[in-house]
């Protein structure tokens, strides 16, 4: 009835009034305007995650919602409210249309004007940490997406070009940076969380929240922000800068950020990708193997989600980046059963070809690795002059043109791991016999792979990724081959918990 109405009075189907507001909306933006002035958190994220979804789903699937002027009246024109509403909308216009440039520009100086209230006002209120991350993670999409539409010159209209002349500070790469890090700052938050490792804090064991009357706005968004800060320098292609940001949050262990599937899997992403990028294989195997084995596990408590589809994109992303890391620095023991099953039917076959590094392998690498990699961006803005080109993939292939160098430097080192891991000592002279080298050659081989299998950490100790490794004496080469330590207590968890599948299934069957 109300679906019917709405066309009818915002004329048709093809026919959007932004100041036409139906009464579902008007109900939605006083109860959510109530709940935010009462702090009502459960009521806000139910608003947020179902409501807004639902009213979305049926009377604007393929038009904006009305403008905040529109609903600016029923909220007493209450300007923090009309921000977040209007970040809500750009967000809803961003999943389900295409932005213009104008909607692009308008929805930054909304940004600003957000984290400037966040920054500089006095903000007492309490808000949902999904709604909080999603702040930061839509921040920081949007402006992904805009450097992406910006290098797309060709087939720019002139009111493009003079509007893109006009707000050259928009979305501007300093400017994103600034606001993340200001976020940081002046939430200090890397101070809490030192605090809270000690104990004189209990951010984490209360998901951020502030149970004493105050606000988790800002300490919140500039934990996130430290996430999307994270995302960015990946997104440049600077991996250290990336991961120094993301230092104060420990990973290994639970906080806020697993408290957000798409926080969780988003940062465990970008960090494993960034450690591919620095040779520390091993830090990338063991966190994407522990995400991806949380996702097989609890994907389907999130099917509806309205992230649920961002979730099964970035776990088949990651299971890429696995292969890729395996193939590179195998180290099949640091990785669950039920990981390397589902990784083998993926990805089994290709992995036994890349190993071959000839032609066919490096293709299959650079697909891999063009599948799984970030959209990665060229920050600095367009030569507006004639003639036009695009250059939005200018940054991707520096960044694989550099991963596949990186792979035909392990071309050599293919043939050493596989004589090092049959001889337990073997001389110089022997080896260089199989391999076909000379000597002085193959010693050039050897301190190749010594190089190549060890990355320098976060800390700057020299660390090794190799399962093997070896030392010369008196020209005969020793190999020292690591035994890992079984893990008893991951066998006995797996058939507890086929157990309890088994138990489940016989619970459901009814007898006659």
């Amino acid at each position: 009835m109300e679906i019917a109405e709405y066309e009818r009075e915002s004329g048709g189907e093809s026919g959007y009034d932004p100041n036409m507001v139906p009464d579902s909306v008007k109900s939605f933006v006083v109860h959510m305007y109530r709940h935010i002035r009462d702090k009502n958190v459960y009521e806000i994220h139910q608003m947020c995650e179902t409501s807004f979804q639902s009213i979305s789903e049926r009377l604007f699937k393929e038009t904006p919602w009305p403008s905040v002027e529109a609903i600016a009246p029923y909220v007493d024109n209450d300007h923090v409210f009309c921000l977040l509403y209007r970040e809500m909308w750009f967000r809803h216009l961003y999943a389900r249309l295409s932005p213009t440039l104008k909607q692009r520009i308008d929805s930054y100086d909304n940004y600003c004007s957000l984290f400037q209230v966040v920054l500089h006002g006095v903000v007492n209120m309490q808000l949902p940490n999904q709604w909080l991350w999603d702040m930061v993670d839509e921040f920081v999409y949007q402006f992904q997406s805009f450097c992406q539409f910006r290098a797309k010159l060709k087939n720019k209209t002139e009111e493009e070009i003079a509007l893109l002349r006009q707000h050259d500070k928009a979305w501007n790469v300093y400017g994103v940076l600034n606001f993340l890090q200001a976020l940081v700052e002046k939430s200090c938050i890397i101070q809490i969380l030192e605090q809270d490792k000690h104990g004189l804090e209990q951010f984490t064991a209360t998901d951020g929240y502030d149970y004493s009357g105050g606000s988790n706005v800002l300490k919140v968004l500039g934990y996130f922000s430290m996430v999307g800060l994270l995302r960015v320098h990946c997104l440049l292609g600077d991996y250290h800068t990336a991961l120094k940001w993301l230092q104060p949050i420990d990973i290994t262990q639970q906080g806020v950020y697993t408290s957000v599937i798409g926080c969780h899997i988003a940062t465990i992403y970008h960090y494993g990708f960034a450690n591919l990028m620095l040779r520390r294989y091993l830090d990338s195997v063991r966190e994407f193997n522990k995400i991806l084995l949380y996702i097989f596990k609890t994907k389907q408590y999130h099917q509806k989600s309205p992230q649920y589809e961002q979730l099964l994109k970035k776990n088949e992303q990651m299971y890429a980046l696995l292969a890729l890391c395996l193939s590179l620095c195998p180290q099949p023991n640091l990785v669950d059963d039920s990981v390397s099953s589902q990784l083998q039917d993926k990805y089994g076959e290709k992995m036994m070809r890349m190993l071959r590094y000839d032609d066919e392998a490096f293709g299959i690498y650079d697909e891999l690795f063009s599948y799984a990699c970030p959209k990665f961006i060229t920050p600095s803005p367009p030569c507006l002059e004639e003639p036009l080109v695009n250059y939005n993939q200018d940054a991707y292939r520096l960044q694989l043109k550099m991963f596949l160098y990186e792979v035909k430097q392990q071309q050599l080192l293919s043939g050493v791991r596989t004589f090092l891991k049959v001889y337990s000592s073997i001389s110089l002279a022997k080896l260089a016999n199989y391999m076909e080298v000379d000597e002085p050659t193959l010693r050039t081989i050897l301190l190749t792979y010594k190089h190549k299998t060890h990355a320098v950490d976060s800390d700057g100790r020299i660390i090794s990724n190799a399962d093997i490794d070896f030392y010369i004496n008196n020209d005969m080469i020793y190999v020292v081959e690591s035994k890992p330590a079984k893990r008893y207590g991951d066998f006995f968890l797996r058939q507890i918990a086929k157990l309890e599948g088994v138990i489940n299934d016989m619970d459901r069957v009814k007898l006659e």
